[in-house]
Parts: structure tokens; sequence; C-alpha cells
């Protein structure tokens, strides 16, 4: 990828259109929670913009392709036992499939989660039908740790989900 930067940053106000426009994609849907808005409107991107305004630490960024935002990704932080935990969770708008954004992304926030919040582990789960976000997982150094047998209710269906985990071998 010559001639390509993509870098993590905050998500600002004027990503607003650009956000909606990418999210509001029943292909990105399918692939995440049930939390995530569909269809994805203007005040759901608005919503979203304003909360990670008021993160400390800051754990969800855009994702940037030569200036562009292209897709969102974030460190869910754990509590209690489980405090130096995350779950990452990532998505990519459509026009921006297939170009490694997500792979470098991944990387780039695991560094932030590792060097910057003290995270020990990094974990994500994929439904089984999302084989390409395994495989950013397993590019970006994360290995399986095992399938949850019929463990999501997505689309009216059962799937599995398999667990993918990181960890920081600084510590």
């Amino acid at each position: 990828m010559n001639n390509t930067e993509i870098k993590i940053r905050r998500l600002e106000l004027s990503d607003q259109l650009q956000l909606t426009k990418l999210a509001d994609n029943s292909d990105i849907s399918n692939n995440l929670r049930d939390s995530f808005p569909n269809p994805y409107k203007e005040k759901d991107a608005q919503s979203f913009i304003y909360m990670t305004l008021q993160q400390n630490p800051v754990t969800s960024f855009g994702v940037e392709y030569n200036e562009n935002l292209c897709g969102v990704i974030s460190l869910i932080l754990q509590t209690d036992i489980y405090r130096k935990s995350a779950e990452i969770g990532y998505w990519i708008g459509e026009p921006y499939w297939g170009k490694g954004i997500a792979t470098q992304a991944v990387s780039q926030i695991v560094k932030y989660g590792f060097e910057t919040l003290n995270l020990i582990r990094i974990y994500a789960g994929i439904i089984e039908y999302n084989t390409a976000s395994m495989r950013v997982l397993e590019k970006s150094g994360f290995k399986k740790e095992g399938i949850s047998l019929k463990a999501i209710s997505k689309k009216d269906k059962i799937w599995d989900e398999h667990r993918y985990y990181i960890l920081n071998k600084t510590m």
C-alpha cells in the first residue's frame, strides 16, 4: 500500500456526515452488536461523536485512510477483576474494504492499549460468518482462544462466537 496513510484519531463533530454515510449499511451492522443502529442516522453519529469527546481515557477513535474518515475502532475497557483487559471492536466502511486498513488500525489501537492504557489483554468475539474480521485479527497477531458454541443470537438465527486474544508481551 504505497502512498497511503492509515491512522487512528479522535472523532470530530465535522465527521458526522461521513460517519452516517458509512455506518448506514446493513453489511456492517450485520457483523456488530444489535446496539449498533440500523438504519444509522445523523443523530446516531452525533450522539456517538459526543460520547467519544467525553471519554477519559479516550477509547474510541476514527480510522482515517488518506485523510478520509473510513471507519471506527474502539477498546471497551473492562471492570472489576477484568480491569486490565479490553474488548476490541471495529468496522470499516464498505468503499474501503480490502485495502488492509482494518489490520493496520487494529495494530495501532493494540499498541495504544498496551503502551498508554497499560492493558494486559485485548480480546474479541466474532460471529462465525465474519471470516474477514477473523483474518484481520490473525494478521494483527491475535490468537484464536476457542469457539463458544451457539453463543450469539443475530438475524433471527443462533451462531457460534469465535474468540480471539492478544497479550501484552511486556507484562
